[in-house]
């Protein structure tokens, strides 16, 4: 068994109608079970009702926004309950567990006993050729960082990579760490997720974020969720959903796979209210082929075409002629594609993209909500792009109800961002910390994940910090990735929670516990507190309110001011000290340094939180060269096989968040103990000549390069054909390194071409 990859857990896979309602009872009963199992009785009363409350701490589990007014006593969703419960749970790994597992014998365990294994405790070290870890003190531990940094012959051989579940204030320190040692690498999760969305959006409407906020769903006519399964990684957005269809509003679902939580939903605290009614959401199911949007789009977009022709639709011509770009372009565009190439490269019958115009035609106000489904693509910035296309048409920016709405994973992606981890900063910003902090910070600009891994591969770098997540399990390319990171001279991992990122390592390693979300934060006597930017730009504090898992964690804060500390030479402009001793400090130099932060102390502790400025959204202007929104022509990609290959997307489980994986069950979609699962059409299956049930490898080999995994089951499954789908992380070995969206490099893990081979 390679260790990089996660072994099965004695998998007996079981396969059930799947279902056709989301929440309710069974979701009642999952969360209950689950958070009593970890945080026992008392704490999960306490823990819970903490979350997502303005004097609580924000959800680790998604990025999807609280109401700005009034809560319920229940903020939170079945999945954000797990997520919670994991990082409170009572189990802790003490060194005495380093002491019993060597490095090797933890390779062999799945990620899922990994993740129960409990809260880490202490700073651990493995040093170099050693199978163990082994206790190490703090300040040792930040020494030997800071003397590795220091060895280095460019600052370029450093790697600061960053989770989106990092707070804003340690976010903030972070990169400013990174650059005052000079360098610009700094890749986070948001390259791997929703990097096209950034870039897409960018180049049309001037700003890389969501124009809608919470209230909108309330407003909008038509809400349209693509190439997303909201009732798995976002199931609080099913109670916006659930609001716009009582409001009388319409929900198309775009998807290659029909997802319970976009047929019915039952409000789990409507049983409080005697309430046992489910609602019906999607008004329409468009089982779209893999890669098949640009063609739906653009079969929508010719259908109102045509029906503005014929006086039946009327296009927002005012906003279009004053407010975009190259609209004869597109319009041209549209005229000259050919039904026939749209339905193939779509997969949906002329007759059913008529059925979505139809709707678009009739509403006053669209919302187009999406995630990696349309972002993990060669042509995800495309697919954003025509996103686009299709609102400006009905000029749906800058009213009530309309918008883009790209829904975050991470529960901090975007803030992150905000405070400048990004690879790519601009001008304006580095002269601001320049000016306030006094050093030259690096222009040039640094590596994305994926130029991370090729550059560590290629011995470019030499020293790579981990702040949060799992990169050997979240990244593509898993053998390749792994074989890169093993040639690091010293990587460091700043956790909550045992992964598979502390197994596969540099030749020397560090694992620094630090506080979850959910625990309190004291520093000099005096408790801290910390802010995040949900989905919708809204900026609101987090407070844990649980004593911390071990009196040796540090805060995220704590331990990177602490590691600059000990590798930086410019202690006297910085004040690194200062900065930690109280997180006001951070936020006074976060306001110094971005704009909309006007005010941050004051304001984030006199209110719930405020909205940073989003032009189209506030203005329906556009922060583009012009100041004007564009058009844009995006050709329908070749999404047809090569023959005996399938295209395979991956996907998440219920019981799963990003990489942690909760259970072996997949209860919307009836699969029960298993995660080593390929979801296939039964007629590709029988072409093929393959069975239900059937063990397969699966190969990955068009680039010339063979990648395999082997002991996947065939589950006959509702899906188009010439497209199986696999779970994230065990199909992540077959997404070569250099598979990637044009523009945002973004791993295209939502279109591999795959092959199959039984296994006896």
């Amino acid at each position: 068994m390679k260790g990089h990859r996660a072994p099965p857990d004695k998998p007996r896979s079981r396969q059930r109608p799947r279902k056709k309602s989301a929440a309710g009872i069974p979701a009642v009963v999952s969360t209950t079970k689950h958070a009593f199992k970890k945080m026992g009785i008392y704490n999960s009363i306490k823990t819970l009702k903490m979350v997502n409350q303005k004097e609580g701490f924000d959800c680790p589990g998604c990025a999807w926004p609280d109401p700005d007014d009034e809560r319920t006593k229940f903020e939170f969703c079945e999945n954000g309950a797990k997520a919670v419960a994991d990082e409170a749970m009572k189990k802790k790994i003490t060194p005495k567990f380093f002491s019993k597992y060597s490095i090797s014998e933890l390779c062999n365990k799945s990620d899922y006993w990994l993740n129960n294994q409990g809260r880490l405790t202490n700073p651990m070290f493995k040093d170099e050729n050693s199978d163990y870890y082994v206790e190490i003190d703090w300040e040792e531990a930040f020494e030997l960082i800071g003397d590795n940094l220091k060895s280095l012959e460019l600052a370029n051989e450093a790697i600061f990579y960053t989770s989106g579940r990092t707070s804003n204030e340690a976010a903030f320190l972070y990169q400013l760490f990174a650059r005052s040692f000079g360098t610009n690498n700094l890749p986070d999760c948001s390259n791997m997720c929703h990097e096209s969305s950034g870039t897409g959006l960018t180049e049309t409407i001037g700003i890389g974020k969501g124009t809608v906020t919470l209230e909108d769903f309330d407003n909008s006519s038509l809400i349209v969720v693509m190439g997303q399964n909201p009732g798995t990684n976002h199931p609080r957005m099913l109670s916006a959903l659930e609001s716009n269809k009582k409001n009388g509003g319409k929900i198309i679902h775009v998807n290659p796979l029909p997802e319970a939580g976009l047929v019915r939903f039952k409000h789990p605290q409507d049983y409080m209210k005697l309430s046992f009614k489910s609602t019906k959401l999607a008004d329409l199911h468009l089982p779209v082929k893999i890669n098949g949007d640009i063609a739906l789009m653009k079969g929508i977009g010719k259908y109102l075409l045509e029906e503005n022709k014929k006086g039946n639709y009327q296009f927002d011509n005012e906003f279009i002629s004053q407010k975009t770009n190259n609209f004869e372009d597109y319009v041209s565009n549209l005229e000259e594609t050919s039904w026939d190439k749209i339905v193939h490269g779509s997969g949906i019958s002329k007759k059913m993209i008529e059925d979505a115009g139809k709707m678009f035609l009739e509403s006053k106000s669209i919302i187009i909500c999406w995630a990696m489904g349309l972002t993990q693509h060669v042509n995800g910035v495309n697919n954003v792009k025509e996103t686009v296309n299709l609102l400006l048409l009905g000029g749906h920016f800058g009213r009530p109800g309309a918008g883009v709405c790209p829904v975050r994973g991470h529960s901090n992606v975007q803030g992150d961002r905000t405070m400048g981890i990004w690879e790519k900063p601009k001008e304006a910003f580095l002269k601001k910390l320049e000016s306030r902090f006094n050093f030259s910070p690096p222009y040039e600009h640094g590596y994305d994940t994926v130029s991370a891994i090729n550059a560590m591969s290629e011995n470019k770098a030499k020293v790579f910090i981990a702040l949060g997540g799992n990169f050997i399990s979240a990244t593509p390319d898993t053998d390749f990735t792994a074989s890169a990171i093993k040639k690091m001279d010293l990587t460091v991992q700043i956790s909550t929670k045992l992964n598979r990122s502390h197994l596969i390592t540099g030749k020397k390693a560090l694992i620094l516990p630090c506080l979850g979300r959910t625990e309190k934060d004291i520093i000099q006597g005096k408790e801290q507190f910390v802010t995040v930017e949900n989905s919708m730009g809204f900026v609101h504090s987090s407070r844990g309110g649980l004593k911390p898992a071990s009196k040796l964690l540090k805060s995220e804060v704590n331990i990177v001011a602490n590691i600059a500390r000990s590798s930086t030479s410019i202690e006297s402009s910085i004040k690194w000290e200062y900065l930690m001793s109280d997180y006001d400090n951070i936020r006074d130099a976060i306001e110094d340094c971005i704009g909309g932060f006007e005010d941050f102390n004051q304001r984030i502790k006199t209110s719930s939180g405020f909205y940073l400025p989003n032009p189209p959204k506030d203005s329906k202007s556009f922060s583009t060269i012009d100041g004007k929104a564009n058009f844009s022509v995006n050709e329908i990609p070749n999404n047809s096989n090569v023959d005996g290959y399938l295209t395979m997307m991956t996907i998440r489980s219920h019981d799963q968040y990003n990489t942690t994986i909760y259970g072996l069950d997949d209860r919307y979609r009836g699969i029960k103990g298993n995660r080593y699962v390929v979801l296939m059409n039964q007629e590709d299956a029988v072409e093929l000549g393959f069975k239900a049930k059937q063990n397969v490898r699966i190969i990955s080999d068009l680039d010339g390069e063979n990648r395999s995994v082997d002991g996947f089951k065939i589950m006959f499954y509702e899906i188009p054909r010439g497209c199986v789908a696999t779970y994230f992380p065990e199909a992540n070995p077959l997404v070569p390194i250099n598979h990637v969206a044009l523009k945002s490099n973004t791993p295209a893990s939502k279109s591999i071409p795959v092959r199959f081979e039984a296994i006896n």
